[in-house]
């Protein structure tokens, strides 16, 4: 008999341990994610299916034969190509700053850069309104510098204000997932090129753009995909005159009461939003490829010239002002009073217990924080407790996938699990919406597990993918170690592996708190009105007229602002390598 190489043996224990691990009783915990998705996620979907070709294909044709609807995807893709080129064009060059350099204060620009992507896009919204809104502080500071009447930058209701929101909310994933992808390219293939006589330019366009391309490719789809799903950026500073698929859909489900043409509508997106998911999920597997990776300590240097020096500092500027000057902005216009001359007061924050408008569902603050913290709670342990065993799902073994069954299943799970990261929230709510319009399922309509689980379903895609690098890295010799020396499985599990994974966990646990937290579209779809989260509230407070109703606002995204910023800044310090999106 032929004796096995090495890394034949080697792949041959891996195909056995995956094959006998997934044919383990206990392995029917991957049941769980696979359940959980199917009665929560492509039921709700189906739903919206069936009441898209209620009346066979006449919804659909009336869709499709409709120019509004055509010129509503037709901005729902050109806001989102331009948004993705823009923020494109502003991350690159800060990608590969931090790649390629060491300096003070890179630890910290690298954490406020990720603290918009975890915010809630209402309080997104509002920050991009208290910039440069009419009340905002840079109009407020040319008023009063040059005696003015009326704001001179107006820019609410613009095209560009959404973009430039959209660039600030996305630019931390150009930051990390290209960046950390250049970080740990190896310098010594350039060098080599250099030493052949390729120019500077050459080497970039032959060698390391090549390289570059899945990244991009993936850092660009996803931030394609958030905002063609974008809801509360375009709804708040877009104005009626701006209309997506997704406020479309929710302004047919909750002001025209159509869910007919809601359901078709948000057919459509689905569709838009698988392929694009599909694609993303193919790019962001080519950007794992075996290559000769260094670590980012022998990758990195100081800058040395003044050309490099320049460059650095103008990316740091870049990420303050137009990452922290909003977060900035937003908490300074909090404490600034109408009428109060700049002096800053605690007015509005000592204003938000006070039913003022006499108000049939006022909730206090409090009320709303305690909401938030609730769902994001729940949110997060079901995220859990189904994301978990999908990681380990994904992450067993390539080899074990040589018989049909098991290559199926590791085929079709990575996409099933990335899905939701495509569907949108609203989209999701209206599915829940058509679920429970039916006499047998209305009374689950009040029931409190229904906002967390949605929530949790938002969140799950990031918990597998703060996972998966971390499991697919890990060792088996540790627990082959420990099994030689006795300790059963759980033991094993719990001593030897526990510990390392844990920084993965509670990034993974963090991700999900904070999306939970910052929830929106389908929160506002299904949430009681005597039961609203924080963004629901900022929402209201921003959707009644006056100054005083719009600095509440102020003050509760600021106070939305800090708890996810110290979340997201908590999550830094033990975030795993690689555990990015």
């Amino acid at each position: 008999m032929k004796a096995l190489s090495k890394d034949e043996g080697r792949a041959t224990k891996a195909g056995a341990y995956g094959r006998s691990f997934l044919l383990r009783p206990a392995s029917c915990v991957f049941l769980l994610p696979l359940g959980f998705l199917a009665l929560f996620f492509l039921f709700p979907l189906a739903a919206i299916l069936r009441l898209s070709f209620a009346d066979g294909l006449a919804g659909m044709a009336a869709i499709l034969g409709s120019p509004t609807y055509w010129r509503v995807l037709g901005f729902t893709i050109w806001q989102a190509a331009l948004s993705t080129a823009l923020t494109l064009a502003m991350g690159l060059p800060g990608a590969y700053v931090f790649a390629r350099y060491e300096f003070p204060g890179k630890a910290l620009l690298r954490a406020v850069s990720g603290v918009p992507f975890v915010m809630p896009t209402v309080v997104v919204a509002a920050a991009a309104n208290a910039l440069v809104g009419p009340r905002g502080v840079l109009n407020a500071a040319a008023q009063g510098v040059f005696d003015l009447t009326q704001p001179p930058i107006r820019l609410q209701g613009t095209l560009a204000i959404i973009l430039l929101a959209h660039a600030f909310y996305n630019y931390t994933v150009v930051l990390r997932l290209v960046g950390g992808f250049w970080a740990n390219l190896d310098p010594r293939i350039n060098e080599a090129a250099t030493m052949l006589g390729a120019s500077p330019w050459r080497v970039f366009r032959t060698i390391t753009l090549p390289l570059l391309l899945p990244p991009i490719g993936a850092a660009a789809l996803l931030i394609f995909i958030l905002c063609f799903t974008s809801f509360g950026v375009i709804v708040i500073l877009g104005g009626p005159r701006f209309a997506t698929l997704e406020v479309e859909i929710y302004r047919q489900t909750a002001q025209l009461l159509r869910l007919d043409r809601a359901a078709t509508l948000a057919l459509i997106q689905i569709g838009c939003t698988l392929l694009l998911t599909l694609a993303y999920g193919r790019l962001a597997a080519q950007s794992t490829v075996p290559l000769d990776f260094q670590p980012r300590s022998a990758v990195a240097r100081r800058p040395r010239t003044w050309r490099e020096r320049t460059l650095v500092g103008l990316n740091g500027a870049l990420i303050l002002l137009l990452l922290g000057g909003p977060l900035v902005a937003l908490a300074l216009r909090s404490f600034v009073t109408v009428g109060s001359n700049g002096t800053p007061t605690l007015q509005y924050y000592a204003a938000l217990n006070e039913n003022r408008t006499g108000a049939a569902f006022f909730v206090p603050p409090t009320v709303a924080i305690a909401n938030s913290l609730r769902i994001a709670g729940a949110a997060t342990l079901i995220a859990l407790a189904v994301g978990i065993p999908a990681a380990y799902l994904l992450a067993l073994p390539n080899r074990s996938t040589r018989h049909a069954p098991f290559r199926i299943l590791h085929a079709g799970l990575d996409a099933l699990f990335t899905l939701p990261l495509g569907t949108s929230a609203v989209t999701l709510g209206l599915g829940y919406l058509v679920v429970l319009s039916t006499p047998t399922m209305a009374p689950l309509r009040s029931a409190f597990w229904l906002v967390p689980v949605l929530h949790a379903l938002v969140g799950l895609p990031f918990v597998v993918r703060v996972l998966l690098p971390t499991l697919r890295a890990r060792t088996a010799r540790l627990r082959e170690a420990a099994a030689m020396l006795g300790a059963p499985p759980v033991r094993a599990w719990r001593d030897v592996e526990l510990p390392r994974l844990l920084p993965a966990f509670v990034t993974a646990a963090a991700f999900a708190f904070t999306v939970s937290l910052g929830e929106f579209g389908a929160t506002l779809l299904l949430a009681r009105p005597d039961a609203p989260t924080l963004p629901v509230l900022i929402f209201r407070f921003l959707g009644q007229p006056g100054a005083f109703n719009y600095g509440q606002a102020m003050a509760l995204s600021t106070l939305l602002m800090l708890i996810t910023a110290t979340v997201f800044l908590l999550l830094e310090r033990v975030r795993p390598p690689g555990g990015e999106f």
